[in-house]
């Protein structure tokens, strides 16, 4: 599931080619189980003749701006993905729908395993109330990060991982901030200091921004990181201690047995 990085990434390809573009046609190829609460032929009929003047990102979900002020929620799933292009010889094998633009120019949405999700939105504040959807974990404010973790009973991977309480963080960056912590993803958040709850924050926008500023494109990621080493045999880059795969908040979690002490 892409997380907020690899959602930043796609929005700042969407905004590079779509943006002011109006939709003259929707090809509607197989929408089936992608497109939420509206059918195909009404999605078509809403888009038609509509403009992208905007784009907002909320943790994994990003949402395209129309010129009245309705939006399109785009959930990419495991494998959803925008296309850009010109000829049709470069159409996408899993495209289900595209958008055809005014002055020239596709932009396909192409997914193989058809776990996106697409809602036309009406009422923006509205949707994210109804998902109970947290502050994005870039805009979120430390105090109210100190907040939210006091006292938790939960272990520090559930909480992050959470999205009512910040959106966007998932299973790899959240195990690269206890890893770069230095602190076991099952230790219970509250039995952190607030002084480590602060460096927890400040490391996981550090981790974060980094992520954002490298478009997401994995083999740029810092060999110092978990992340390169998390595969199996891999060792931690700190103390060369072979790496750890456990279930943590039901999800499989790697990390280091001798570098990050378990808070229990």
């Amino acid at each position: 599931m892409p997380e907020l990085p690899e959602v930043n990434a796609k929005k700042n390809h969407f905004d590079q080619v779509a943006l002011h573009q109006k939709i003259e046609t929707v090809d509607l190829i197989d929408t089936s189980y992608i497109l939420k609460e509206i059918s195909g032929p009404a999605f078509a009929e809403k888009l038609t003749g509509r403009t992208f003047t905007g784009s907002y990102r909320r943790g994994k979900y990003f949402f395209a701006k129309l010129d009245n002020s309705d939006h399109v929620l785009f959930h990419f799933g495991m494998s959803g993905r925008f296309r850009y292009y010109d000829d049709p010889d470069d159409q996408p094998k899993y495209e289900r729908f595209a958008f055809d633009f005014e002055e020239g120019g596709r932009l396909g949405f192409d997914c193989p395993r058809k776990l996106a999700r697409i809602h036309y939105v009406e009422d923006l504040d509205a949707f994210i109330a109804k998902k109970n959807l947290g502050e994005d974990a870039l805009v979120l404010k430390e105090a109210d990060f100190l907040e939210m973790a006091k006292g938790r009973k939960g272990t520090i991977k559930g909480f992050l991982l959470n999205q009512k309480y910040l959106a966007g963080m998932g299973n790899l960056y959240v195990d690269e901030v206890c890893w770069q912590q230095g602190i076991h993803p099952a230790s219970v958040m509250g039995l952190l200091s607030e002084e480590e709850q602060r460096a927890m924050f400040q490391n996981m926008q550090a981790i974060l921004q980094k992520a954002v500023a490298l478009d997401a494109v994995y083999p740029d990621y810092p060999e110092e990181w978990l992340w390169n080493h998390r595969d199996k045999g891999g060792t931690c880059p700190k103390d060369g201690t072979e790496l750890q795969r456990d279930k943590v908040a039901g999800r499989s979690t790697y990390y280091c047995p001798q570098c990050q002490a378990l808070r229990s």
